[in-house]
């Protein structure tokens, strides 16, 4: 060809200095080669383009340049055997690769593929593939750009990288390629295959293809590859030890298929392994038609601005020119972007790394997802998904965004089981939050996120079948067949009816209550019967038949009845703490358990089990809640509201917390759980639940729990399953040798349920925190009776008997015992909001007073002597409102 300057579209290219094909070596995403890419075809014209990619992928080449596919995209591979065998070759906007492809079905040119097939590559791992030979080289594994970054005098690669090919430009589109074909033919010298013996194997197989190419086309070809390949490319090896090295290896049946990517995922390592650290950058590099850095900085700014930071005209122009200021002390031959960084921070940001970390966040890598078009190879799942997202409107996008879903809706309910059904077969597009609006059981909140993986994750799951629906239900009845775990399977039943697999449901349930009746370890039901109480309620939210699983779990209940106490004994510290959050689950469970209708044919029936004689809901609430519970104006938090008086009313000091506010009479006798609602609350705010019996204080510890248990089961004919577990609470409480935070929490849950009263809970810290108590042992017991995530530092407020224990308790335990207990007290104490320990403080500086039936109450600092009536009526509507129960 004839020696000319380079001009982008000429008809005559400039003369070459390399007989043969057009080998250009680039980097993989980078915009400086993808560019000279372009410049280079421009120039040379060839009629055929060969680029580094899996050659199963020919087929697929002509939807690049249908006009729905839109980069950053990737060729994806699977093993069809096992669709969790799979590799990805990723292509940007500024990819060499891509700008290839392009150019080539621009041009009329034919495009292939020459690297090592996906038939050997996704059997990488079988033994006969020679992994041990990988796994050898593994300290000799050479990074090309990092070496002739440091042979230059530079300690950051990327750094030099950019200086001399993403910020220079050349006027002979064919000089970088021969100047890096010449810097990597003396690495290859160097370091043979620089650690990747595999590349040995994937450059013989390219040099066949080379060869076939040229027989079709001569040598007006052009190969797009990596810089590292290039040496070996260009040098002639026989053919015969070229096939010799393909030989024996091992294959595997692959399917290939174009599949959406991201930028966020260009910036890691991931399946092709040519992760780079900004691709929004570089993205912005090739496409800014001029002044790149001007550009940048308006980017940012506006930025800034939908943040609501102040930026103006003026920062952008002092920015631009302190990073052209920092390129030239430098020595660079234009701002970076470490430069524009630095500007950026300093003009923009007032020097804080803050706002950088959302323009890293936004621009510099950016959360770019591509789009491929619907002639694109894909598996059935893949294609009934997709239509579903469609159906119910919901677009996969690549960032992170919250969905609040009303299950009460025909949409939102659908999308949930979508959700739902997607998680089951293990496609982790969205995973549930908590919300920040109604608690209710018609309310879900979920974080979704669509990454490049999913797609591998959905060819997975179509094993199980065609479609989003029947996969799951085939899914699910074939994990509860294989499950061997009680908890598992109860976790099976709750997917199910979240996810509204009716068909597979009654194969999950019978495989329940096989695991259920074969299980004999109380810490598996206890652990299972949570999962369980959930179900039913979700099943009540979704009017789902869940009869059969609400047997089991009345029959795990039982059985945790009996089994509890026994397996609560002689257990040391951890197996303790497991085992409180085990009671404390049982706990929440039953307490859903016990609200439903407990009798078939009466499903409108309110629940009395928890129920004494005489109790009744208030008029025109119908408000679950425990007996007691005092709800008084100003605080709306939770805790013990009340001191116990002899008539029965607890009267609250203007707390305005939830708690157990017990009636205690001196004869030992429990009153009426409807005389003790609050005298700030008014009318309407009584609660269901059961008032226990407080046992005198002259009573044996044993005793006590055992004369309490028979007078609660008294109380209600036949007694109840909430009766039964209020009789295990209180054996717990009193045996000594259940370790302290067992016994600790059980008689708080005793008390918040109504079912203890404030002179024996107080009679029980006394003993609990005794001289002749180990220190341990009793800080165990404050840890499970006042712990932070419980509310107990309202009820040590509210109750000054119960911190003037703990004040006397702890200034007498020892120095030496005191260095012992302080990890737990500190534990217990700094899990109270700021404002509970503030009040705290002040209560112990002044030291604590005495309150009770027959002392004066001392006002609490912050709050009225007495309940404000009309305050507390004033709160009631916004409560409502927080709650989610208007109207109700």
């Amino acid at each position: 060809m004839p020696a000319a300057p380079a001009v982008t579209g000429a008809d005559e290219a400039p003369a070459r200095s390399l007989p043969g094909p057009l080998v250009l070596g680039v980097r993989h995403h980078g915009p400086g080669s993808a560019r000279a890419v372009r410049a280079a075809l421009d120039a040379g014209r060839p009629k055929a383009v060969l680029v580094e990619g899996p050659p199963e992928a020919d087929a697929l080449v002509a939807l690049a340049a249908d006009e729905e596919m839109r980069p950053p995209v990737a060729l994806l591979a699977h093993a069809v055997d096992d669709p969790g065998r799979a590799a990805f070759w990723p292509m940007a906007e500024f990819s060499p690769e891509w700008v290839a492809i392009r150019w080539a079905l621009a041009h009329g040119a034919e495009v292939r593929f020459i690297d090592l097939p996906a038939t050997h590559t996704l059997a990488a791992t079988d033994p006969t593939w020679g992994d041990e030979d990988e796994a050898a080289g593994q300290g000799l594994r050479v990074d090309p750009v990092a070496e002739l970054a440091e042979a230059a005098g530079y300690d950051d690669a990327e750094r030099w990288w950019e200086d001399v090919v993403e910020l220079r430009g050349s006027t002979d589109p064919f000089a970088p390629f021969e100047a890096l074909a010449e810097a990597m033919g003396a690495l290859r010298e160097a370091y043979g295959h620089g650690g990747h013996p595999r590349d040995l194997v994937r450059e013989a197989y390219m040099r066949i293809r080379l060869r076939a190419a040229q027989k079709e086309f001569g040598d007006d070809i052009a190969v797009v590859c990596g810089a590292w390949h290039v040496p070996a490319l260009r040098r002639r090896t026989p053919v015969t030890a070229d096939r010799a090295r393909l030989k024996g290896l091992p294959k595997v049946k692959t399917e290939l298929t174009w599949v959406p990517w991201t930028h966020r995922r260009l910036a890691r390592r991931s399946g092709y392994g040519a992760g780079i650290e900004a691709p929004g950058w570089y993205a912005h590099l090739f496409t800014a038609s001029d002044r790149p850095v001007e550009r940048w900085m308006t980017k940012v700014a506006r930025l800034l601005r939908d943040e609501d930071l102040a930026v103006s005209s003026a920062h952008v122009i002092e920015a631009v020119r302190l990073a052209d200021t920092l390129a030239v002390m430098r020595g660079r031959p234009l701002p970076g972007l470490g430069e524009t960084t630095d500007a950026v921070r300093a003009v923009m940001c007032d020097g804080s790394d803050v706002p950088l970390d959302l323009i890293r966040d936004r621009l510099v890598v950016g959360d770019v997802l591509g789009t491929v078009p619907a002639g694109a190879p894909a598996v059935p799942l893949q294609r009934d998904l997709e239509r579903l997202q469609r159906g119910l409107r919901l677009k996969p996008e690549a960032h992170e965004r919250e969905l609040e879903l009303d299950l009460r809706k025909g949409t939102d309910a659908a999308r949930s089981r979508l959700l739902h059904r997607l998680r089951l077969l293990g496609v982790g597009w969205g995973a549930p939050v908590a919300g920040r609006g109604s608690t209710g059981t018609f309310r879900e909140s979920w974080r979704l996120c669509w990454e490049p993986e999913l797609h591998v994750q959905v060819a997975e799951a179509g094993v199980w079948g065609t479609t989003v629906e029947g996969a799951a239900a085939a899914k699910a009845e074939s994990q509860a067949v294989a499950a061997d775990d009680l908890a598992a399977v109860t976790a099976l039943a709750e997917q199910c009816l979240l996810a509204g697999l009716t068909e597979a449901l009654p194969a999950v349930l019978h495989a329940l209550a096989e695991r259920a009746a074969l299980d004999s370890d109380v810490v598996h039901l206890a652990q299972a019967l949570p999962a369980l109480a959930r179900s039913l309620r979700y099943g009540d939210v979704r009017a789902t038949d869940t009869a059969v699983l609400g047997e089991v779990a009345a029959g795990l209940a039982e059985r945790i009845c009996v089994g509890l106490p026994p397996a609560c004994t002689g257990l040391d510290t951890d197996a303790a703490a497991e085992m409180r959050e085990r009671v404390d689950g049982v706990h929440a469970a039953l307490a859903l358990l016990t609200t439903r209708p407990e009798r078939p044919g009466a499903p409108d029936e309110p629940d009395r089990t928890n129920e004494t004689a005489g109790t009744a809901p208030a008029d025109g609430t119908g408000a679950e809640g425990t007996a007691g519970t005092a709800a008084c104006a100003g605080a709306g938090a939770e805790g013990a509201a009340g001191t116990a008086a002899s008539d029965g009313t607890a009267a609250c000091a203007g707390a305005g917390a939830e708690g157990a506010a017990e009636t205690a009479a001196s004869d030992g006798t429990a009153a009426s759980a409807g005389t003790a609602a609050s005298a700030g609350t008014g009318t309407g705010t009584g609660a269901e639940g059961t008032a226990g019996a407080a046992a005198s204080d002259t009573a044996d510890t044993a005793d006590t729990a055992d004369t309490a248990d028979t007078a609660d089961t008294a109380d209600t004919p036949g007694g109840g399953l909430a009766d039964r577990w209020a009789g295990v609470l209180r054996r717990l409480a009193g045996r000594e040798r259940v370790p302290g935070v067992l016994r600790g929490r059980a008689a708080r849950l005793l008390l918040d349920e109504g079912r203890l009263g404030e002179d024996e809970a107080a009679r029980l810290m006394g003993l609990a925190l005794s001289p002749g108590t180990p220190p341990a042992d009793a800080a165990a017991w404050i840890e499970g009776f006042v712990g932070g995530a419980s509310g107990g530092g309202l009820l040590l407020v509210h109750d000054e008997r119960l911190l003037g224990l703990v004040d006397d308790w702890l200034s007498g335990v020892t120095a030496e015992a005191f260095t012992d207990v302080l990890p737990l007290l500190r534990r217990t104490f700094a899990g109270y909001e700021s404002g509970v320990r503030r009040t705290l403080g002040e209560l112990v500086a002044r030291g604590p007073g005495t309150t009770g039936p027959a002392g004066p109450a001392v006002a609490t600092p912050g709050f009225a002597g007495t309940p404000d009536q009309e305050r507390a009526d004033g709160v009631m509507p916004l409560l409502h409102l927080i709650l989610g129960t208007q109207g109700q």
